[in-house]
């Protein structure tokens, strides 16, 4: 059975396909309020329609998360709609290899445009209001990449640390005013940027099945979520190899 995730109305970003569609179905089940917000308006609003039919909630306004005035208008819009918004899911993010020859700094910038900055706008839209009810739940979509720099994927991995480490620094400002954070990161969820993957995909999981751990989580007042379990030990394992060890084994595994 779902557990309720103590909150009246969230707001979703990224929410057109994958982990954000899944999490945004599932929360409307379970008696939210879901305001929808990503680029593709096609897709919010078939999403929004399935959730109507099936007796839920739910508001859409699109925005590219890259934009961070058009993020915060958005999100400003679905506060009007469907709030006050007492549980933000920071979930838009894209995937860009950076490999060393042809290292680009452009698509480390777009990373770091989508993955951070779109969600310090999401957060900062709604912050305010729950500040000033001193309620509610801020939660990023990070990833299990952060935990350590990958070859082939160094921008990826970076943009993600940043966002664990600015999440994990609000959490502690933001307890003494009730507002609780918690950082989720997955290992691989089988979405449009996971399918374009070339590499082995270990434990790959549903997007229904990921949405559900990252609710049921946030449901038990969980700071951080990481998933799946043996993909979490493994790579908190790699974190601390010595460096000469971890480039090793990195190095062999990049040579295939």
């Amino acid at each position: 059975m779902s557990r309720p995730v103590g909150a009246e109305a969230a707001i979703v970003t990224g929410a057109s396909s994958g982990i954000g569609a899944a999490m945004a179905a599932q929360l409307a089940d379970r008696g939210v309020r879901v305001g929808l917000t990503a680029r593709r308006t096609d897709l919010l609003d078939a999403l929004a329609a399935s959730i109507r039919a099936r007796g839920g909630t739910a508001a859409v306004s699109a925005a590219d998360a890259a934009d961070p005035d058009a993020t915060r208008r958005a999100i400003a819009l679905l506060d009007r709609q469907i709030g006050p918004v007492d549980l933000l899911i920071a979930n838009a993010g894209i995937g860009r290899s950076t490999p060393a020859v042809g290292f680009s700094a452009g698509v480390v910038d777009e990373l770091f445009r989508v993955n951070l900055i779109g969600a310090s706008a999401a957060i900062e839209a709604v912050l305010p209001g729950m500040i000033e009810r001193r309620r509610g739940r801020i939660v990023g979509i990070g990833s299990l990449a952060s935990i350590r720099g990958l070859p082939g994927s160094a921008g990826y991995c970076a943009s993600k640390a940043a966002l664990a480490t600015l999440l994990e620094g609000l959490r502690v400002d933001l307890r003494r005013l009730g507002i609780s954070v918690s950082i989720v990161q997955p290992g691989f969820v089988q979405t449009p940027m996971t399918d374009r993957a070339t590499h082995p995909r270990p434990w790959l999981m549903d997007a229904d099945r990921a949405a559900r751990i990252i609710l049921d989580g946030i449901a038990r007042g969980r700071r951080r979520i990481d998933f799946p379990g043996p993909m979490a030990a493994l790579l908190r394992l790699v974190r601390a190899l010595p460096d000469p060890v971890f480039d090793r084994l990195a190095a062999r595994i990049l040579s295939g």
